[in-house]
């Protein structure tokens, strides 16, 4: 880590969280905006929506422009356009003006795309994870408000307390200048090239979907609980604000624990573990439980959140490392899209039946999903790292059934005898008889694979061509879970072309 990477890191986190703290000026105060707003249900859904809606697309233009223009000018522009909609919203006095500075306020959600593009930048990659991890520590910024907004807003007056967040603005825009780097290298490859390029990957598509689950319950659960809280359980706001900021405080200290725990366990393996608790969190919170239980509830929420979006980043640089920003970007936006429709499910649902059970049970039921997939991508990576050793190790590899036909071969396989995949595959290894060995050689060697399980030593053999050489052969039975022989694979090297045949060796 470069001295540039030592402040960086540190001036763009503290940007997140003043960036986050903006974006969720409305739900935070939305318990006094709706005293001197009138607001239906649906309208009230919508005007906390918004900013997370607008916020989430915005994260793919931000993060290429921060590639081409640098995350110090991105910053820099992010906190004096908030400027707007913070004065506009100070003055609302009906639902369209909040609507209007709420679509605004999104550009307080798109600047995670900053950091995520522009810290890799200044760390080996190895540590892209962990610095992912720490720079969303910035999601502080949304308790800060949820906890912070209401008790200021009780002493001053809300409009009073959004137009507050104009000093913060400034002061980051001026900090960001100060300190910003004015020499961040630059990434000019064209937008559409770069999506291009990450949408081949079915990777992305999975990782988009587990994120939309993780963050976006956390983002979903953010906005949802201060106004649910006040309603539902008849909390006071302060108290209300003060549970929700202790839901994400939670969620973002165990962001970078997610990260930690995928540099040290099998990634996937902590996401089966996230996805299972998500999916009895969510279970639970549908039967409508008491305060105690739905406090477990969230809080489980909270904790398998924190961990999957830790996780899910430590995993992004492993399968995008030229184009990590545009799949951060992507990503991201999916999580913000994720917190953007279950607010609006969940009026809906209540709306038509009094309660939020179908809507926590549809939470259950992704998460169900997500966690299967996971799985399925657990074993693809076991067996995508099987082939890679099948096809790069430098040995001939040969696999048959137990009936002695060939069903796979390696490519030092074909260098070594001629015969290629298609020329070997369905046909039996006696293909290769060079006529040196007796039927007795033979004879020892399935007595050895039978009884032993194993068999090696030196054999003549012949290639495609009709040459004869001299190789060393180790076979191995190849048993299931109940111990039944299924396979042998036979891994051979030339050694040489002189000499005469020799026996059993092993």
């Amino acid at each position: 880590m470069g001295s540039k990477g030592a402040y960086q890191l540190p001036l763009q986190t503290i940007s997140l969280v003043v960036g986050f703290m903006v974006w969720v000026i409305l739900s935070s105060l939305m318990p006094f905006i709706k005293e001197e707003i009138a607001l239906t249900s649906a309208q009230l859904a919508w005007v906390t929506a918004i900013p997370v809606l607008f916020g989430s697309v915005l994260r793919i233009p931000v993060g290429y422009w921060t590639n081409r223009y640098g995350a110090r000018k991105l910053f820099m522009i992010s906190f004096v356009l908030l400027l707007a909609p913070v004065y506009w919203i100070s003055r609302a006095d009906s639902f369209a003006d909040l609507v209007i500075g709420g679509i605004l306020l999104g550009i307080g959600g798109a600047v995670f795309s900053v950091g995520v593009t522009s810290l890799p930048k200044y760390f080996p990659k190895e540590r892209h994870g962990f610095v992912n991890g720490i720079y969303g520590i910035g999601n502080l910024g949304t308790a800060i408000s949820s906890f912070g907004a209401p008790v200021v807003a009780s002493y001053i007056g809300w409009s009073n307390t959004v137009m507050s967040y104009g000093i913060l603005l400034l002061a980051m825009a001026g900090l960001n200048f100060v300190l910003g780097d004015r020499q961040e290298t630059p990434v000019k490859t064209p937008l559409g090239q770069q999506i291009k390029d990450v949408s081949r990957n079915e990777k992305l598509w999975l990782l988009c979907l587990f994120y939309f689950l993780t963050f976006g319950s956390f983002v979903a659960f953010t906005v949802y609980l201060p106004n649910f809280l006040v309603s539902h359980f008849q909390l006071t706001k302060v108290d209300a604000g003060m549970r929700t900021a202790g839901f994400i405080v939670l969620a973002t200290a165990m962001r970078p624990v997610g990260g930690w725990l995928g540099d040290r366990f099998n990634p996937f393996k902590i996401l089966m573990l996230v996805f299972a608790g998500m999916t009895v969190a969510a279970v639970l919170l549908s039967f409508s439980p008491s305060m105690h239980l739905y406090t477990v509830g969230c809080l489980t929420v909270a904790l398998c959140a924190g961990i999957g979006n830790g996780t899910i980043f430590k995993l992004v640089p492993l399968y995008f490392t030229k184009q990590a920003g545009i799949a951060n970007g992507m990503i991201s936006a999916m999580g913000g899209l994720g917190g953007f429709f279950p607010p609006l499910i969940l009026t809906t649902l209540y709306s038509m039946t009094g309660h939020y059970a179908i809507g926590f049970m549809a939470l259950s039921q992704v998460a169900l999903a997500s966690l299967i997939l996971v799985i399925w991508l657990f074993y693809q990576e076991k067996l995508h790292l099987a082939a890679n050793i099948l096809e790069n190790t430098v040995e001939a590899i040969v696999v048959t059934d137990t009936d002695g036909i060939i069903r796979s071969v390696n490519p030092a396989f074909t260098a070594v005898t001629g015969y290629s995949a298609e020329e070997a595959i369905g046909r039996k290894p006696s293909i290769l008889k060079s006529g040196k060995q007796d039927k007795s050689f033979y004879e020892a060697l399935w007595r050895s694979l039978r009884e032993k399980g194993h068999w090696q030593g030196q054999i003549w053999n012949k290639r495609k061509n009709g040459e004869i050489y001299l190789e060393w052969l180790t076979i191995s039975a190849i048993r299931n879970d109940a111990g039944e022989v299924k396979y042998y694979a036979g891994m051979f090297s030339d050694i040489g072309k002189a000499g005469e045949p020799t026996g059993n060796t092993g």
